[in-house]
């Protein structure tokens, strides 16, 4: 296996430039991250990773490279690489790149053959641990490098889409080392999900375009946690919400919180701003875009650039142009314009002003991440292969060291109180 994909630092024309503005932002985030700050003080002192090799493929920005530091501190060596090639930011990569225990390979705007030649510079550092964003690196391992699961540890999925692919591949038989879902855990899924997705979905697409979502139509494709997110914090901008859904159950939750749902090809008619979050593909089709008004903003905040179906755009338009940084018209025949943001890539990520999701959520998903990799570490060999849920003890324990940086208390049961939970025996 050959390492041939250069780092970050080589692929930059001033790095040190580059890697102090990095720094700058990694200060910035870190100080608002409460649970990375108690770990890094817990890590440095026990350096739970010695002698490990810890491989990732992840948005590189300033919150994450500060978890990519988190693991350096406590032992690891990384190497890491981009989930998706407009979210990496060259400045922290560089400064991450800078550490003597880090190799960064994310470089911003990569075609697709560097994309994956960089996640496999990653796996050439032969990683005895994985952590993903989207499951790239562990599809890359099972794919190309099999000869290496034997020396792997296991892994941590961040991402729905991620675990979703994960657990399509378990079901297959396919996985064939423990990889733990950090996306299904409380700590990720209440926060992250909702807070983060909804928060720096809509603030990236009103900073992208200078619109309001007052008395506007917002469609939110699915409502899933996302969707949920993004459906409270536009119905909070005062935008009417429609919501489509394929599942009867939240299609009904959505009724019941007092959103509008119908179908797609009805919602097609009326919104004025569309935000996809299903992770699935062709949410958004030829038929919709028909029946589109004039100016409505198309925006993606799944995983992957397929929720709308941008080819079927393309072939309908006459023209299309840049008409804003980071928004893309397309002009259809009888004059309308329909404008997608972010190439229809995560819009919360992919956009040119985007930062992604605010940094206190992340601090909470990249707290599980690192008592995750702990756990892989000191307890792995309990775990087989396949996809695992976080254990629940991990999840608590992330949850109070934020709540003691907040300065919050909270109840605990007394012994009686849990003899009582833990019972069958207790009657009217």
């Amino acid at each position: 296996m050959s390492e041939h994909y250069a780092p970050v630092s080589e692929h930059l024309d001033d790095v040190e430039a580059a890697r102090k503005e990095g720094r700058r932002k990694m200060d910035w985030a870190l100080q608002h991250m409460p649970i990375l700050q108690e770990l890094r003080d817990q890590f440095e002192a026990d350096k739970p990773f010695d002698g490990e090799v810890i491989g990732m493929a992840m948005h590189v920005e300033a919150k994450t490279a500060n978890l990519v530091e988190l693991l350096a501190l406590g032992g690891a060596e990384v190497a890491i690489t981009g989930c998706n090639p407009l979210s990496t930011h060259d400045d922290v990569s560089a400064a991450l790149d800078a550490n003597d225990n880090i190799t960064s390979y994310a470089v911003r705007g990569v075609g697709d053959d560097d994309y994956y030649a960089a996640i496999d510079a990653v796996v050439a550092h032969e990683p005895t641990i994985t952590v993903d964003d989207g499951m790239d690196m562990v599809f890359t391992i099972h794919e190309e490098y099999p000869e290496l699961i034997d020396t792997i540890l296991g892994g941590a999925e961040e991402t729905t889409t991620g675990v979703h692919r994960l657990r399509a591949m378990d079901a297959d038989g396919e996985l064939n080392y423990p990889v733990f879902a950090v996306n299904d855990t409380p700590m990720k899924t209440l926060f992250d999900n909702v807070h983060g997705t909804g928060e720096s979905s809509l603030a990236t697409i009103a900073m992208t375009t200078n619109l309001s979502y007052a008395g506007k139509n917002v469609v939110v494709g699915g409502y899933g946690y996302c969707g949920k997110g993004v459906a409270k914090k536009a119905a909070g901008q005062n935008a009417d919400v429609i919501v489509t859904e394929v599942d009867p159950r939240r299609a009904l939750e959505a009724h019941m919180e007092g959103y509008d749902v119908m179908p797609m090809e009805e919602a097609a008619k009326v919104g004025d701003v569309f935000i996809t979050t299903t992770g699935n593909r062709d949410v958004i089709t030829r038929e919709d875009f028909e029946n589109m008004k004039d100016g409505v903003l198309l925006a993606n905040a799944g995983h992957f650039d397929i929720e709308i179906d941008l080819d079927a755009l393309s072939d309908l338009a006459v023209d299309e142009y840049e008409a804003r940084d980071g928004v893309d018209a397309y002009e259809m025949e009888d004059g309308r314009r329909l404008n997608v943001l972010a190439e229809g890539r995560l819009v919360n990520l992919a956009s040119p002003i985007a930062l992604g999701h605010p940094v206190e959520v992340m601090d909470q998903s990249f707290g599980v991440q690192a008592v995750v990799v702990r756990e892989i570490v000191e307890n792995g060999d309990a775990y087989d292969a396949g996809v695992h849920e976080v254990p629940d003890e991990l999840d608590r324990e992330v949850a109070e060291i934020k709540l003691e940086a907040e300065g919050i208390e909270f109840d605990s049961l007394t012994d009686e109180q849990r003899e009582y939970m833990g019972s069958w025996a207790h009657g009217t």
